[in-house]
C-alpha cells in the first residue's frame, strides 16, 4: 500500500505550506492552515474505464485545423451577451457571487429555458426545494431538465453516463468531494481535484459545464486560485441587498470579450432581464433639481445613461469633506483642482459629495464632464435641463477631451429621447444626420456658459 501523502493548505487563500504555520504569509490570516491528504494509493479518472487516447503530436501553426466554436443559445439574452454568444461546447464556466445574491436562481432559470437536456446537480438543496423554486419562477419549464441531489463525483458521473446530458450545472463546487482524496468537502484539495475531474469530463465529451462557486470575506472565489486559471470563463454576479438589480460581469472569457455586462432585476418570480438599464439608473422626479446631470457611459459595447448627483455646501467643520459613492475619490480631487486652478471656481473651502445613482461603480472617464456639470449646478444652485446628457473627459489643463465610440453614445441618447448632447469639439463624429442637438465645447468655461447662460 502506498504511503499517504499530506501537506498543509490555507483554507482562506489556498496557499500551500510544507509544514504547519500559525499565520498564512499570503493573506495574513491566523489559524487557517490545515493539514490535508493530497494523494492516495489510486487515482481515478472521471470515467472508470482506462484512458486509451493516443498521445498528441506537435503541429506547425499552418497545419492546425480551425474548428468553429459551437455554441448553445441559453435563451437568456443578458447571459448570452456576457458569454459572447452562448455556451461554448466543452467549456467550463465558473459563476461566483455573494450568498443570497441569486446565483442558484439564475442557473435554474437557464436550465428551464435552454432547449437542451440539462442535468442540474445540487449539493445544497433537496429536489423538493428546487421544485418549489422552479414553480415560483413561473417559467415555461424545460421537460429535459433533470434534478440530481448528490455530492460524490463518482455517483454524479455514473448518472451522467446513463443520462448523457448536453449541459451540466453544479451547485456548488464547494459541496462536492471525490473518493480519491481523503479530505472534507470544500477543502482546497477537494475543490482542486473535483474541478479537475469536471474539466476533463467537459473537454472529452464536449459538454458545457457551469459551476457555482462560493466567495470568501474578501469577495474572491473560495478555494485555490488555480481554479480560476483552470476554467474557461469566470463570471461574477454582483448586487446590493438594498437594491433589486443584479449585474453579471465577465472577469475571464477565453471565447469572447470581458467588457460585456448583463443587468437583471430581482423580482418575486425570479430574475428579469433589463434590456434598457437606464430605466433603473435614472431616478424619476417631478421637478428639476440642481446638482443633477446625465452622463453617457459604456460597459463593453453597451451604452448606458447614468445619473450623477452632486452636493456642494459650505464646510461646517473647517476642513472641507470630499465623499463619493460609485466614483473614484482621487479623480474627484483632480477635477476639483482643475475647476479651482483652470476655471476659477472657488471650491477649496466647500464640502463636495458625489453619488452615482443605482449603486453602481463607474470608471469611465467619459463621465467627467457630467461630474463637473453636476458640481457647478449644485454650487450655483441652478438646475440643468433634464433633456441634456454629457460625454467627455476633463484634462488637467482644463480642456475637454474626446472619448471613444461617440456615435454609439449619441445614438443611445437620441433613442432615449434626450434633446441635447454635450461633447468635446475634438471628437470625430462620423454620422451627420442625428436628430439630437450637438453642443461641442473645448473648455470648461464654454460648457458653463452653454449650460447656465
Amino acid at each position: 500500500m502506498a504511503k499517504v501523502k499530506t501537506t498543509f493548505f490555507c483554507q482562506n487563500c489556498g496557499t500551500q505550506y510544507p509544514k504547519w504555520v500559525g499565520q498564512c504569509k499570503a493573506c495574513n490570516e491566523w489559524n487557517t492552515v490545515i493539514e490535508e491528504i493530497v494523494e492516495k494509493q489510486e487515482k481515478r479518472s472521471w470515467k472508470q474505464t482506462a484512458n486509451t487516447k493516443q498521445a498528441t503530436k506537435p503541429l506547425r501553426v499552418d497545419e492546425i485545423l480551425l474548428n468553429p466554436e459551437e455554441r448553445i443559445i441559453t435563451n437568456n439574452k443578458e447571459l448570452d451577451t456576457v458569454l459572447g454568444g452562448g455556451l461554448v461546447k466543452g467549456s467550463v464556466t465558473l459563476l461566483g457571487g455573494e450568498p443570497g445574491i441569486g446565483k442558484s436562481t439564475l442557473l435554474l432559470q437557464i436550465a428551464l429555458q435552454v432547449n437542451q437536456k440539462v442535468l442540474y446537480v445540487s449539493g445544497e438543496e433537496s429536489q423538493s426545494q428546487i421544485k418549489m423554486r422552479a414553480e415560483r419562477l413561473n417559467k415555461k419549464q424545460n421537460t429535459d431538465c433533470l434534478i440530481l441531489t448528490e455530492t460524490n463525483t463518482q455517483q454524479i458521473f455514473k448518472n451522467i453516463e446513463n443520462i448523457t446530458p448536453e449541459v451540466l450545472v453544479i451547485d456548488s463546487i464547494q459541496t462536492l468531494y471525490t473518493n480519491s482524496i481523503e479530505a472534507s468537502p470544500g477543502s482546497i484539495s477537494q475543490i482542486r481535484e473535483t474541478s479537475a475531474e469536471l474539466i476533463k469530463f467537459a473537454k472529452e465529451t464536449a459538454t458545457p459545464v457551469i459551476l457555482i462557486g462560493h466567495i470568501n470575506k474578501e469577495g474572491h472565489i473560495a478555494g485555490p486560485k488555480i481554479l480560476e486559471h483552470m476554467v474557461d470563463v469566470v463570471l461574477q454576479f454582483e448586487g446590493d441587498r438594498n437594491h433589486s438589480y443584479r449585474i453579471l460581469r465577465s472577469q475571464k472569457n477565453r471565447f469572447g470579450s470581458t467588457a460585456e455586462l448583463g443587468i437583471y432585476e430581482m423580482l418575486s418570480n425570479g430574475l428579469r432581464e433589463v434590456s434598457n438599464p437606464s430605466e433603473i439608473l435614472i431616478s424619476k422626479k417631478d421637478a428639476n433639481l440642481s446638482g443633477i446631470a446625465i452622463a453617457s457611459t459604456l460597459e463593453g459595447t453597451r451604452p448606458l445613461m447614468i445619473e450623477i448627483q452632486a452636493l456642494v455646501s459650505s464646510a461646517v467643520y473647517g476642513t472641507p469633506q470630499r465623499s463619493t459613492t460609485g466614483y473614484n475619490l482621487k479623480r474627484l480631487h483632480m477635477i476639483l483642482a482643475v475647476l479651482e486652478k483652470r476655471a476659477g471656481f472657488k471650491l477649496g473651502a466647500k464640502d463636495v459629495f458625489l453619488n452615482i445613482t443605482g449603486g453602481i461603480h463607474v470608471d469611465d472617464p467619459a463621465i467627467d464632464l457630467a461630474v463637473v456639470s453636476a458640481i457647478l449646478s449644485s454650487n450655483q444652485d441652478l438646475a440643468i435641463n433634464p433633456n441634456v446628457c454629457f460625454a467627455a473627459e476633463i484634462g488637467l489643463a482644463g480642456e475637454i477631451r474626446p472619448v471613444s465610440k461617440i456615435d454609439q453614445r449619441i445614438n443611445e441618447a437620441e433613442k432615449l429621447g434626450y434633446k441635447t448632447f454635450v461633447a468635446s469639439k475634438y471628437n470625430k463624429i462620423t454620422a451627420k444626420n442625428h436628430n439630437i442637438k450637438l453642443v461641442l465645447v473645448g473648455k470648461i468655461d464654454e460648457a458653463f456658459a452653454t449650460l447656465f447662460a
